[in-house]
């Protein structure tokens, strides 16, 4: 039988200048483990710690600019565009131009704050 999700549950966000990150599957919002699904609105010049994530990351970008720094390289992801974040890989995001950064985020496994791995936390 399907599952109507009426609205988001808000998660808390690490990083630099707050960022919004709404659950709409996950373990938060739904009790789901095996993946994730979220929106995320971030302001311009947000960052976050660099992270080691046990799940893959896909993020596509709705609106503004996702960059993703990794140790070989800086990609700027523009709205329209989607990237692919292996799991065990180190990454940092960032949002640096002025209109920030919307994105629909799918981890998978589920995004749990423990299995994030960040460099440090605030």
């Amino acid at each position: 039988m399907p599952t109507l999700i009426t609205q988001p549950t808000v998660v808390q966000a690490a990083g630099q200048r707050p960022k919004r990150i709404e659950e709409f599957v996950g373990p938060v919002n739904t009790g789901t483990e095996e993946l994730s699904i979220a929106r995320i609105v971030s302001p311009p010049g947000w960052e976050e710690p660099g992270q080691r994530p046990e799940f893959d990351e896909y993020r596509l970008v709705l609106k503004g600019t996702l960059r993703v720094i990794t140790p070989s390289e800086e990609i700027d992801v523009t709205a329209g565009q989607a990237i692919i974040c292996p799991r065990g890989e180190w990454v940092r995001y960032s949002s640096p131009t002025a209109d920030g950064v919307e994105c629909l985020t799918i981890c998978l496994p589920a995004f749990l704050p423990q299995t994030v791995n960040r460099d440090f936390e605030e």
